[in-house]
């Protein structure tokens, strides 16, 4: 039987304790956001429709990004046992530095519509975690003002060569000359893929007001207020600014680029050269056998072509015919930081993340990047102890098998 007594209050006394009330809203929100899909609803909850679209969004059906992110999902891992993990090591060296944690931040464009803080808060949140910030051509911060924000910390430029190519030498030369020491050359752009949900939204620059942009503003008066109080939305490699997000994408690419703008561009910048957007490995091949120094493999976020290959599935033979001649990189689709031990494990030396830093800027400024981060940090380092791997260097194929869910059929 049972036996029972009353409560004695110096019993009680030490389960009485309450959690310290955080009058802090955003901090609130933001610690109790443990996982990037947590940011994601926040995020949702605290942007105008047509500008967490165009961040959430991708071409056309979005099979390319849904493909992405299931591929990161079918994966089991193998771990090790009885290895002494009391210390491990995430840091890395990627295209010539050192970078504390094997992500870094991919380039994103039209970033301060997402949040006002745009890549000021990328920048500065990356540099104080000793991972690299990359710019964007298409950014709404100069490459002057990120240097200047972030002067200790690795700052990479994404360009695009555009139909006046002066202009794509110019932010080469530029950025070259405010000290950012690689440059992501990209080649996935000939024209702008078919954004359907910015189109079914009427997402331009600078917003456009209709009836439902007005209803949608009602519950969140604080991003309004930041954007009609902060300086006016500028692109630097563009001299307008009007127009869908589509045309003043067709403006900017040029389906003409080719292997002699590559060439040309790589006499202009005197740090490192990685191509960004390669999605076969005849092409991994080729830009090998012409010495670049990386390759970014990429759909763009499924941005541009839907049913794209899916990144995380052409790793494995990618690394297996240029790894030893160049560093192969991936981004598109990590949410998670085990979906990044995942990409090291099968040979990638380095990921960029690009929809997670975005979410964690529309959740909550430069905290909620740091919140991103942060997350994805410990997600890394826990899977790491997990697998009883105490550096990335020792993670190998054998930690990671890749589940099929589509398998192509016979020819």
């Amino acid at each position: 039987m049972v036996q029972r007594q009353l409560p004695k209050p110096r019993d009680i006394a030490p389960l009485m304790k309450f959690k310290k009330f955080d009058f802090n809203a955003s901090r609130r929100r933001l610690s109790a956001a443990l996982t990037i899909e947590d940011l994601h609803k926040i995020a949702k909850r605290r942007t105008p429709k047509a500008a967490f679209d165009y961040t959430d969004g991708a071409a056309e059906g979005e099979f390319s990004l849904t493909r992405a992110r299931e591929a990161f999902q079918d994966i089991e891992f193998n771990p090790s046992i009885l290895r002494d993990v009391s210390e491990v090591d995430t840091s890395c060296e990627i295209f010539g530095g050192r970078s504390a944690l094997p992500f870094g931040i991919a380039p994103t464009g039209f970033t301060r519509l997402m949040q006002t803080e745009g890549e000021i808060a990328g920048a500065t949140a990356a540099g104080a975690a000793g991972i690299p910030f990359t710019l964007s051509t298409l950014g709404t911060t100069s490459i002057e003002a990120v240097q200047e924000a972030n002067p200790h910390g690795r700052n990479w430029f994404q360009l695009y060569v555009m139909k006046d190519r002066e202009i794509s030498y110019d932010l080469t030369e530029r950025a070259g000359k405010a000290g950012f020491d690689t440059l992501f050359f990209t080649v996935d752009t000939p024209v702008a893929g078919a954004r359907l949900r910015d189109k079914r939204n009427g997402f331009s620059i600078p917003p456009q007001l209709s009836l439902g942009t007005v209803l949608n503003a009602i519950p969140r008066p604080w991003w309004w207020y930041d954007f009609l109080t902060t300086p006016p939305l500028e692109f630097a490699s563009l001299t307008s600014t009007g127009g869908t997000v589509g045309e003043m994408l067709d403006k900017a690419m040029d389906p003409s680029i080719s292997f002699e703008d590559l060439k040309i561009i790589r006499a202009l910048f005197p740090g490192k050269l990685v191509v960004k957007g390669v999605q076969n490995v005849e092409d991994a091949k080729k830009l090998a056998s012409l010495g670049v120094d990386g390759i970014v493999l990429s759909n763009h976020g499924g941005r541009q072509l839907d049913r794209a290959p899916v990144p995380f599935h052409l790793l494995p033979e990618v690394v297996r015919e240029v790894g030893d001649d160049l560093e192969v990189t991936i981004d598109t689709g990590i949410m998670n930081g085990a979906d990044i031990v995942a990409s090291i494990a099968l040979g990638a030396k380095f990921t960029l993340i690009g929809r997670a830093y975005l979410y964690g800027l529309m959740a909550g400024g430069r905290a909620g990047v740091d919140r991103t981060i942060e997350i994805l940090a410990d997600q890394v380092e826990r899977t790491m102890l997990l697998l009883e791997v105490p550096n990335l260097a020792e993670l190998e194929p054998k930690h990671v098998t890749q589940l099929e869910r589509l398998v192509p059929r016979a020819r």
